[in-house]
């Protein structure tokens, strides 16, 4: 094609076709015509002669049909070429490239470095580090097939064999080149890639240098939701982008690619589509110009024309096209070089972001035996329409075996021909066929036709060093690793095979998706007849197969079989004989005939066998011994007594009784019992022979059956307190376990049914685990709480601690311990003494704790123990001489009297006391249970210590609160003579001889768990007898028993029935006992309804095979025996679970009481035989006093009524209410159980379904009380009135005026819902919230908070908030008074003050504080009449008293209260202006008081505030009470001024004089603080460059809200401030900052910043303004000015210091790594140690301490005699490390070689250490080694 465009260059003239052209030449010729015009109108403007010319050539150039018919043809590999652009749909997604369907059948790919140059760089980067990157998404996540993309054709690449094959791009960069920024225009549709996340959306790259394209978040949203692949888009991901606006001459384009946009986008004229960027995929309007057999030819965007072929018109239209017809297509391709265009008018891609019809995978490789010629293209191929009416292509070369054999008569349309689906073109959304023969009948197509276990035939392909390529079939090859290319390893394959010969080779894996076929030449695995494993759930136990070794070991051998499934044989099951070295037996690549043992699926767990000798046997034994009867018969958990047969290193081996000894079990010494020091002694004491009643079955996989004594894991059995699987694990869950193995990192616990879990390290204990094996070992009973699974994994994350595990109750948990620890000790004694063999066991059992004895002393030790004789017994006792002997001696051979204090059976001995005090025969006091006492601690066991009370009575303790509980610290450990607090639980001397009793106080109410034995359904083991009865017979029998909820009948001498509850009676009364309507020995009729198993008690159905072995399950309803056969039949056979499914919610059924469970707070119920159900303890009753006490509300077999409310999680159990089902709705009165106590906040209730509400504290009771949570305690059951329910939070309300409202009861404190509640001068109680420097909060209710002023809280002044704390603590209730409402703003202001509340002051009047109205008492009332005349004396006040003053004198004194914030309350005397204006500007600032929220006041830096000096309450006259008298009080002075004698008028004068005089004084104190404006002029005038002057001024002018006039005081003073006062201005500029930060906009803010710079230090300006952003929590601004100061001041050490204890600060301890990394790199080398060592200290600080070790450690290695740098990690070790790290560093200082005036420096640090911290040795021992140094430093001078 391309040589044809040498004929017609561009702008060329037309020439005659001398010869016969090739089909393509008109149609180029076409295209290039228009190419030339089209650049042509990109100049000027096209000419009418022109299009007539165009007209013109178009005519001549189309000269016959014929021409046209050839012209249209399929695109051909052949015509591919380097930059040609191709619309292509993504087929295949795999981690390194995308394959994708090309039109016309043809097929490409894209490598991952060709999609984008953002996920290029992400990939080279994660090359680089060598570890995954989070921002890098795999292929996988961001493509799927279907998917339509741009794709530029990069390289065709040609192979060996002639196949080629296409590289592909659809990097935007290269897909559109063609575009450059001022070509782009709104409505185009782009290819784009996500090349960055960012907060307001993407950064997309559409390949067009110097454009940015951006793509909001709000235009993605409903893409990412439809396209379901994450919650955002992802770097390298492709989108489909229209240009919603282009700015700046194309630099910035808004994109969207909202599905609707991009699928109604059309490119038009208008977007000046040219040529050279035509796109694939653009959708245009075209119009019809030629209709031809092979396509049709169109134009379309005005002067572009293309081709579309017969593959790609639309079959339903394909017949009905005529010119001229407008129609909508879509660019397929673009030639670069033809200029061909080619369309499709297939509807799914005219709609652009749709994907085209994909057919089912199963279709490919489908045979079909008739296809229908639907057309036949002699060059191309032919079209066949499938037998499901779908069209089909056949190429050419497919449609027979060689060219020679191909007859074109055989295809004309209607011939049918039998062919197989080969492929499916996306882009043409047709199959692609083959009617080739061999290609019918070959047996593998594709990967996905390749079983496992497969053999295949196949050619040598290639020899590499990792094995040999196998070719398979021509688009299939595998590889055979080394390891299999024979049963031996080949050294040289290469003499056995060579390239081309045939194998016979079986398939080991095979997966299709990722085209990888792993295959076997081993002739044992090629030719075993034995089944394949391929997957674990196919590894049945007994399964015998062939597998390879892959590993061998000193434990044993790994076997791997088929698709990666591999499995252990341990090494006990290699052979017969013992082989000590696997791996000397066994090599890899061997192949074995191996036997499973035991598969776990979920786990990938598989136990192998060699040993197949035994395989007769077992299959013989199978034969005769039911061995599966045998599996069904010990379930988990099923109770059975043993008989002791042999006694094992590890355990017992022992029959079970009900099986007549035919059963062989083990258990191991650690399954003995809980306690690990009782399993010891039982396994001791046990012979062959003893009888072992109750032992649970723990496990049994079919050969070996382990049983387990462990009191505390068969109680958890028997409860239910167990998972089965590790579906049903639930996080927070409890569980029952026992280690199964401790490792250096944690313990591993098994749970019954064999789910294992790992507590690691931290989560061991609540104490500090240095060795795990301290704390636990092997086979210890734990307790362990679920804290997280990992479902794909099946891991269990467990917690030991025992403030996790443990429920509470310490004394109680410990209690149940102790008790069952001697309930064991007592089986224990009567097992010896049933025995009693020797005199000395049965000595040993006689001894009882308590008891006195006659011995004889037979040796005293060093230690203080003594060892006696007495009655054949070997006796010790340990004592310590400060107790035992303090008068007294013995020696031996002496006789003495001793008391016993523990016997130990183990070892024989029994420690005794000889104490006098526990001798003395005391009559014995009656004790009661709970009653405390003093104790002192006379022995300490393993598990229990001795303790003597004060009565002379023994008492044992348990030493563990806890099974968890079982490492101690020397500190915490009992000591023999210590005095203990204990709390009575047992009373009364039993057979053990002591009291039982905890340690601690008593706790009231103490519930003790008792294990009881477990409860069945059947409580008589039934035998399962073999019976001939069916559903539906009616038998008599006698009733044996009548238990709560079932009946047992006796139909012969050895069967026996059961009747359920349920099937007594026909209708039921509710609160009935219908089993109770029977009695023992009573003959009944009954109909046969169904089986139970004998163990399992689980509901038969007819169907199940062992109906006949189970127990006959009865019904006596009249309604049963009467009715049809048939109807009872099909009722029973249906599964639980689907039985389960018949019950709807809300239906109602009537249920019978199983029992109450106590642990899981729920009542358990059954409906029917089979039918079980729960009422959770919230759904029992509204009743609460039913709640406290269920137990005793529902006895056992009660008939009760309930609602269903849906299934349990296990699909096992209804769930029931009794209380019908709760809306929980606003208004409604339900009960919940108090879950938390919050102080101060309030309750968190338990709901009935799950839910939990909330309840304030002003919600509690009508009447608010001092401790209003006193009452409620976790646990707690109440009534509560659901107050709102909103977004599922849920309100509470527990007053009685909600919960009663008919009730009546007085509201002593109503509740206030809104402010418009709350009216002026009401008095109103609540809550004090939180003091603050504006006030006191006070809670009125949830939602409102009102604010008491310090003036207003009480009548003294306080200086120190702190007393406000003391006499104000959070949750205190007061009663205040309302001053104001805003009820615009909410603001709410309150008084405490005793005039207003009529309540005493909140502080006391002992604390001699100053009164606010001191001054005011001691005025007389005729004083303050005559005021005025002095006022006119004094500058300060100047003002003349009228009649209008004294009308205002009132109102005055109370507008201060209400706008003054100022902390100390001071404000009251100098925030009183006189001018008038002055007092509006005030009115006016009313309104801006701070709510809690708003900006804070202004800080002053230099620390002043307005209360530090008191002096300014002293003067008398400026009190501002004298000026605010009452007008009653003026009126009555000028009154008596008028009555005044001459004499007084002249005392008067004199008096005032005086005080004018004291006045003055007053003014001209240099210590009195300004008031007013003019004082301040005044004190600024005197001291014009005092920063601190200014700022007060500045501070005045903001407690009044004046913002702008503090701001021009801030200018005042940096005009009037001298310029050599840098520090003066510094300190104005800083505060002017924080005005402007808090007041100010940010743009007011960077205006005073770039100012204060220009004028000032720029560092010094920069950092305060750090400050301020970080103080006020603007972190964003102060990260950004920080990066801006690293920049500008990289060299200046304090800004990076600065900066990484800002970044500690905000807990970036990474980012403070990075940055020291950089400041090494900015900062000169002589700075790097300070620098690092400041880093370390920041570091210590409030940082990762253990880097900061690192940096210090790293530092001293480089610089050892840097003394500085050791001191300061020796100062910061002391406070922040142990003694030992700091001892440890003290020791390697001192042993550094330094000068020795620095050593003796650091000697006296070691020194002064020692004598604070350390003891009289640690101190000598520095002096030895100091002495030591100065002895080498001299013997080194004498030398």
């Amino acid at each position: 094609m391309a040589s044809m465009e040498e004929n017609f260059p561009r702008g060329g003239i037309q020439k005659k076709p001398t010869e016969r052209k090739t089909p393509n030449t008109k149609l180029e010729r076409d295209n290039l015509f228009d190419v030339h015009h089209e650049e042509k109108s990109q100049k000027r403007k096209r000419s009418q002669r022109d299009q007539g010319k165009q007209k013109k050539f178009k005519a001549d150039s189309i000269a016959t049909a014929k021409e046209s018919f050839v012209n249209i043809e399929p695109l051909m590999i052949e015509a591919l070429c380097e930059g040609m652009l191709l619309l292509g749909c993504i087929k295949e997604v795999s981690d390194y490239e995308l394959v994708i369907s090309l039109p016309n059948g043809l097929s490409g790919f894209v490598p991952v470095t060709q999609i984008s140059d953002a996920y290029s760089k992400l990939l080279s980067k994660q090359v680089a580090q060598g570890e995954l990157l989070e921002d890098l998404n795999s292929l996988v996540d961001m493509y799927s097939p279907g998917t339509l993309v741009r794709c530029i054709v990069t390289t065709i690449e040609k192979s060996a064999d002639g196949r080629r094959s296409i590289k592909l791009s659809i990097d935007p960069k290269k897909v559109n080149k063609g575009l450059n920024a001022s070509a782009l225009a709104s409505g185009m549709l782009l290819s784009g890639f996500v090349s960055s996340v960012e907060d307001h959306g993407y950064l997309i790259d559409i390949g067009v240098s110097g454009t940015n394209a951006f793509l909001p978040r709000q235009k993605a949203r409903n893409y990412i939701k439809t396209v379901k692949r994450g919650s955002d888009l992802k770097i390298g991901q492709s989108l489909n982008c229209v240009v919603v606006e282009v700015k700046n001459e194309g630099r910035v384009v808004l994109l969207s690619i909202d599905r609707s946009e991009v699928a109604s986008s059309l490119a038009t004229e208008r977007q000046n589509w040219s040529l050279s960027n035509l796109l694939p995929g653009l959708v245009v309007k075209a119009r019809v110009q030629k209709v031809t057999p092979l396509g049709v030819k169109l134009s379309f965007l005005s002067y572009f024309t293309g081709i579309v072929d017969f593959m790609h018109m639309d079959p339903e239209k394909s017949t009905s096209y005529s010119p001229d017809q407008v129609v909508k297509a879509c660019i397929l391709c673009i030639n670069p070089t033809s200029k061909v265009v080619r369309l499709t008018l297939r509807q799914a891609f005219l709609h652009p972001g749709g994907s085209p019809n994909q057919v089912s995978n199963d279709r490919i490789g489908a045979v079909v035996e008739e296809s229908t010629v639907k057309a036949f293209y002699k060059q191309f191929g032919a079209v066949f329409e499938l037998d499901d009416g779908t069209l089909a292509f056949a190429r050419l070369k497919h449609l027979s075996k060689t060219r020679k054999s191909f007859k074109p008569g055989a295809f004309k349309a209607g011939c049918k021909h039998k062919c197989r689906i080969i492929d499916y073109s996306l882009m043409d959304e047709m199959c692609i066929l083959s009617l080739k023969y061999q290609i019918i009948e070959a047996r593998f197509l594709h990967y996905q036709d390749i079983h496992t276990g497969d053999v295949v035939q196949g050619k040598v392909f290639a020899l590499k060093a990792i094995g040999m390529q196998v070719k398979v079939t021509d688009g299939i090859k595998g590889l055979v690793p080394s390891m299999h290319l024979a049963d031996v390893v080949l050294k040289q394959p290469e003499k056995k095979y060579n390239i081309g010969d045939q194998v016979r080779c079986r398939v080991l894996e095979c997966n299709p998706a990722g085209k990888k076929l792993i295959l076997t030449l081993k002739k044992s695995l090629v030719q075993s007849k034995l089944p394949v494993l391929s997957n674990y759930e196919d590894a049945k136990p007994g399964l015998i197969t062939h597998g390879f070794v892959v590993c061998a070991r000193e434990f044993g051998c790994i076997v791997k079989f088929y698709n990666d499934v591999k499995g252990l044989v341990p090494k006990n099951e290699l052979s017969s004989e013992p082989i000590s070295c696997p791996d000397k037996v066994f090599h890899e690549g061997q192949v074995v005939k191996v036997m499973v043992l035991k598969c776990e699926p979920q786990q990938e767990r598989l136990l192998l066998s060699l040993k197949l000798s035994s395989k007769p046997a077992l299959e013989d034994k199978k034969e005769c011994t039911p061995k599966k009867k045998q599996e069904v018969k010990y379930q988990i958990g099923e109770m059975v007594d043993v008989k002791v047969l042999k006694k094992k290193d590890n355990g017992l081996e022992v029959s079970v009784l009900e099986d007549e000894g035919n059963v062989i079990a083990s258990i191991p010494t650690v399954h003995l019992s809980d306690f690990i020091a009782t399993c010891k002694l039982l396994w001791h004491c046990l012979q062959e022979g003893d009888v072992l009643p109750r032992v649970m079955c723990l496990s049994d996989n079919g050969e070996r059956i382990v049983l387990s004594r462990k009191s505390a894991v068969i109680s958890a059995v028997q409860e239910e307190q167990v998972v089965r699987s590790f579906s049903e694990i639930q996080p927070g869950m409890v569980l029952t376990g026992y280690v199964r193995n401790v490792m250096p990192f944690g313990v591993f616990v098994e749970f019954p049914f064999g789910v294992t879990g790992l507590a690691p390290k931290v989560s061991m204990s609540d104490k500090f685990v240095t060795d795990t094996k301290e704390h636990f070992v092997v086979g210890q009973t734990v307790m362990a709480k679920v804290m997280s699974i990992d479902e794909e994994k099946q891991r269990v994350l467990l917690n030991l601690k025992v403030s996790e595990c443990s429920s509470g109750d310490s004394a109680a948990e410990s209690f149940a311990l102790l008790n069952q620890y001697f309930k064991e000790m007592k089986e224990i004694r009567n097992l010896l003494r049933r025995r009693g063999e020797s005199s000395m066991v049965q000595g040993l059992c006689e001894l009882v704790p308590g008891k006195e004895l006659q011995l004889v002393v037979q040796d005293v030790k060093e230690d203080g123990s003594a060892l006696f004789s007495g009655r054949c017994l070997r006796c010790q006792q340990e004592i310590i001489s400060f107790f035992s002997f303090v008068d007294k001696k013995i020696i031996p051979g002496e006789k003495t009297k001793a008391l016993v204090l523990h016997v130990d059976a183990l070892t024989s001995k029994v420690y005794v006391s000889l104490r006098e005090e526990l001798l003395k025969r005391r009559a014995k006091q009656w004790l009661t249970e709970n009653s405390q006492h003093y104790a002192i601690v006379q022995h300490i066991a393993e598990e229990f210590a001795i303790v003597s009370l004060e009565t002379g009575q023994l008492a044992a303790i348990p030493i563990a609160s806890h099974f968890n509980d079982t490492f101690r610290f020397d500190s915490e450990k009992l000591k023999v003579g210590q005095t203990v607090s204990v709390t009575l639980k047992v009373a009364k001397e039993n057979d053990h001889g002591v009291l039982l009793a905890v340690q601690g106080s008593a706790k009231k109410n103490v519930f003790v768990r008792v294990r009881h034995e477990s409860e069945t359904v059947l409580e008589e083991v039934l035998a399962a007898v073999k019976h001939s009865l069916s559903l539906g017979d009616v038998v008599t029998g006698t009733v044996k028993s009548v238990k709560p909820t079932h009946v047992t009948v006796a139909i012969d001498d050895k069967l026996t029935g059961s009747i359920h509850a349920s099937r007594i009676l026909d209708e039921v009364p509710i609160g009935s006992f219908p089993t109770f309507t029977l009695k023992a020995g009573q003959k009944v009729t009954a109909r046969v309804v169904g089986g139970r198993d004998v163990n399992t008690h689980r509901y038969l159905p007819i169907t199940h095979p062992h109906f006949t072995q189970s127990i006959p399950e009865l019904s006596i309803r009249p309604s049963e025996i009467e009715g049809d056969v048939t109807a009872v039949l099909n009722r029973k056979e249906d599964s639980t679970t689907k039985k389960l499914g018949l019950y709807t919610v809300g239906q109602t059924v009537t249920c019978f009481v199983k029992k109450y469970n106590i642990l899981k707070n729920w009542l358990e119920v059954e409906v029917a035989p089979d039918i079980r159900g729960r009422v959770p303890h919230l759904l029992l009753s509204l009743n609460t006093k039913v709640l406290k006490h269920p137990e005793k509300s529902f006895k056992n077999g009660q008939a009760i009524s309930a609602t269903v409310t849906g299934t349990d999680v296990t699909e096992t159990n209804l769930c029931l209410s009794l209380t019908g089902i709760q809306s929980l709705e606003q208004s409604t009165i339900t009960v919940g159980m108090v879950t938390k106590v919050t102080p101060h906040i309030g309750l968190t209730i338990a709901l009935p379904g799950g839910k939990t509400g909330k309840v304030s504290i002003f919600h509690l009771s009508d009447t608010y009380t001092e401790d209003p949570l006193g009452d409620f305690k976790v646990g707690k059951i109440v009534r509560c009135y659901i107050l709102s329910n909103e977004n599922g939070k849920i309100q509470l309300s527990l007053r009685q005026s909600r919960l009663n409202p008919k009730s009546k009861s007085k509201v002593e404190d109503v509740e206030i819902t809104c402010i418009k509640d709350i009216k002026k001068g009401q008095l109103v109680r609540g809550y004090v919230k939180s003091i603050t420097s504006s006030g006191v909060f006070f809670g009125l209710s949830p939602s409102l908070l009102g604010r008491i002023l310090f003036q207003n809280v009480s009548p003294y002044f306080v200086k120190k908030h702190s007393l406000y704390e003391k006499y104000l603590p959070e949750g205190k209730l007061l009663t205040a008074k309302v001053l104001s409402v805003n009820g615009k703003e909410k603001h709410i202001e309150l008084s405490l003050l005793p005039e207003d509340t009529g309540m005493s002051s909140i502080l006391p009047e002992s604390l001699g504080l100053p009164r606010y109205d001191a001054e005011e008492e001691k005025r007389e009332a005729d004083d303050r009449g005559k005021e005025e005349q002095v006022k006119t004396k004094v500058k300060a006040k100047r003002r003349i008293r009228n009649s209008e003053s004294e009308q205002e004198a009132k109102p005055k004194k109370r507008k201060i209260c209400p706008t003054d914030e100022n902390d100390s309350g001071i404000e009251v005397y100098y925030r009183e202006e006189d001018d008038d204006d002055q007092e509006e500007e005030a009115d006016k600032n009313k309104p801006k008081i701070r709510k809690p929220g708003e900006a804070p006041r202004l800080q002053v830096s230099v620390g002043f505030t307005w209360d530090e000096d008191m002096n300014a309450m002293d003067v008398p006259v400026l009190n501002q009470k004298e000026e605010s008298s009452e007008s009653e009080e003026e009126e009555d002075l000028h009154s008596k001024l008028k009555k005044q004698t001459k004499k007084e008028k002249e005392l008067e004068k004199q008096k005032k004089e005086k005080e004018l005089c004291k006045l003055e004084a007053a003014l001209m104190d240099p210590s009195r603080q300004p008031q007013s404006a003019d004082d301040f002029d005044r004190l600024v005038l005197s001291s014009p460059n005092s920063s601190i002057l200014w700022l007060q001024y500045m501070a005045f002018h903001l407690q009044a809200t004046e913002i702008e006039k503090a701001r021009a005081v801030a200018e005042r003073a940096l005009k009037t401030i001298s310029f050599r006062e840098e520090q003066e201005k510094l300190n104005v500029w800083v505060a002017l900052l924080n005005l402007e930060n808090m007041y100010g906009s940010e743009e007011t803010l960077m205006k005073v910043f770039e100012r204060a710079v220009q004028y000032n230090e720029p560092l010094k300006v920069f950092q305060h303004l750090c400050d301020i952003y970080a103080n006020s929590e603007k972190y964003k601004q102060a990260e950004e000015l920080y990066h801006t100061m690293l920049k500008r001041f990289r060299q200046e050490k304090p800004v990076w210091l600065k900066y990484a204890s800002f970044l500690l600060k905000q807990g970036q301890t990474e980012a403070t790594h990075r940055l020291l990394e950089r400041a090494l790199k900015a900062l000169p080398t002589k700075e790097h140690v300070d620098v690092i060592s400041r880093f370390a200290q920041l570091e210590f600080r409030s940082g990762d301490s253990e880097h900061a070790k690192a940096l210090f450690e790293s530092t001293l290695s480089s610089y050892p005699k840097r003394t500085d740098i050791w001191s300061i990690y020796i100062d910061i070790m002391i406070k922040h490390g142990s003694q030992k790290e700091v001892r440890d560093i003290f020791e390697r200082v001192v042993h550094l070689s330094l000068a020795p005036k620095k050593m003796k420096f650091l000697f006296k640090r070691y020194l002064d250490y020692e004598k604070k911290f350390g003891t009289t040795e640690s101190v000598l021992a520095v002096k030895r080694a100091a002495l030591e140094y100065v002895e080498t430093k001299s013997s080194l001078a004498d030398s």
